[in-house]
């Protein structure tokens, strides 16, 4: 591992030395280089494996579940014109909120029409780098308090807060004020994390990014370089592995994807450095050893990832499950990975879908049954935008 050059959200960078030991929002960094919807059946791209035996993970016994299937077709461009688009919560209706990184607002998306109203701006909302208006999630008792959660960055940290959604206001005056359920998270110019959702047990997840200060990850005091679990309140969850501590595991380098399988389980990706990254099976007080291993290093005290990419190749970000398989959208790889599961484990090696015809693919989440949404990222300063970007694509899993 060459500890001089670092993979920032996809793009190679040559690392400046911090300013600040504790914090990396000070780091300067210096960059060296690292279409339309419809209806066209896209042919996986396999990747050889690994140089490592796979992971061998421990998780619940799994039910039968039917094969995965094993191409996606793009149905429809739902939406155009998003500006930094990061992350999606799907309404009981179908319609989509989407944050923008840089502008700090919420957009609803018509499921049907792909009309875009903005309901508010959030508060508090400071963009530089890779930190500003990240994930969304809703409350798990949506339907009747009607609360968006939103992982943001402000001028001192990373938080997370929730506001009332009241549709029956005006156009852009829909979003309350946030209320700040948990702070404190590490920011930086890069590495933030940002992605939230609430699992199957109603708690909430967040992954959050070591801000380029490598050391976070191992300090189990620091929230950086973690996935966190919390109650929707912001408080620790009894039986977590650290009495009054949110942290969930640690070891991570920077983590944009969460999802659960049919079986409950969670997995994450994220970024590495120079070698690999990750898709991990996520288990309570596990070590994932970044910054001591990356990839499948077999070191004992650490957990090996599942798969692992070069940053060329992938560069993960949102991660969804559908039919029987994981999908992961990929910025500087510019393709969405399908890794279909059997249980804890693969079943097959990952294929890749839609390589470089619609640029940076941030955030792909499920629309039920065999669909997908799936968010582009070419206007977030380090793609390449075409006329329309950015975009939602609708998929189906065939």
């Amino acid at each position: 591992m060459n500890s001089s050059c670092a993979v920032v959200e996809g793009i190679r960078t040559v690392q400046r030395p911090a300013v600040t030991a504790v914090l990396a929002s000070a780091l300067l960094l210096s960059a060296v280089g690292c279409s339309s919807g419809g209806g066209d059946e896209i042919t996986g791209t396999g990747r050889a494996p690994g140089p490592h035996a796979p992971a061998s993970a421990s998780a619940s016994p799994s039910r039968a579940v039917p094969p995965a299937k094993g191409t996606v077709k793009v149905v429809s461009t739902l939406t155009t014109g998003l500006d930094s688009p990061w992350g999606v919560a799907v309404l009981p209706e179908g319609d989509l909120l989407v944050s923008s990184r840089d502008r700090g607002t919420i957009t609803e998306v018509d499921a049907k029409t792909g009309r875009k109203t903005v309901i508010g701006k959030v508060a508090g909302v400071a963009p530089a780098g890779e930190g500003g208006l990240l994930g969304l999630a809703l409350s798990p008792s949506y339907a009747s308090d009607h609360l968006v959660y939103a992982y943001f960055t402000t001028t001192s940290d990373n938080r997370i807060a929730r506001m009332f959604y009241d549709a029956k206001q005006p156009a852009g005056q829909q979003l309350g004020a946030p209320d700040t359920v948990f702070k404190g998270i590490p920011k930086g110019t890069v590495h933030n994390g940002g992605r939230i959702a609430f699992g199957p047990d109603k708690m909430l997840y967040a992954g959050t990014g070591e801000t380029g200060d490598r050391g976070l990850a191992q300090d189990k005091k620091s929230l950086g370089g973690k996935i966190l679990r919390m109650t929707p309140d912001g408080q620790p969850v009894h039986g977590d592995p650290w009495a009054d501590s949110v942290v969930y595991s640690y070891g991570h380098r920077n983590v944009e994807g969460l999802a659960w399988d049919a079986d409950g389980r969670l997995w994450a990706d994220e970024f590495g450095q120079d070698t690999w990254d990750e898709l991990n099976l996520i288990g309570p007080g596990k070590n994932y050893g970044w910054p001591e291993a990356e990839g499948r290093a077999g070191k004992a005290g650490f957990t090996d990832p599942v798969e692992e990419w070069k940053p060329a190749d992938a560069s993960p970000s949102g991660l969804a499950y559908a039919e029987g398989s994981l999908w992961m959208a990929s910025l500087r790889g510019e393709r969405l990975w399908r890794i279909p599961l059997n249980g804890d484990k693969p079943s097959a090696k990952p294929q890749g879908f839609l390589q470089g015809k619609y640029g940076r693919l941030r955030t792909v989440v499920s629309a039920g049954g065999d669909r997908l949404w799936l968010v582009t990222s070419n206007t977030d300063s380090r793609g390449r935008p075409k006329a329309g970007d950015d975009r939602i694509l609708q998929l189906e899993v065939k």
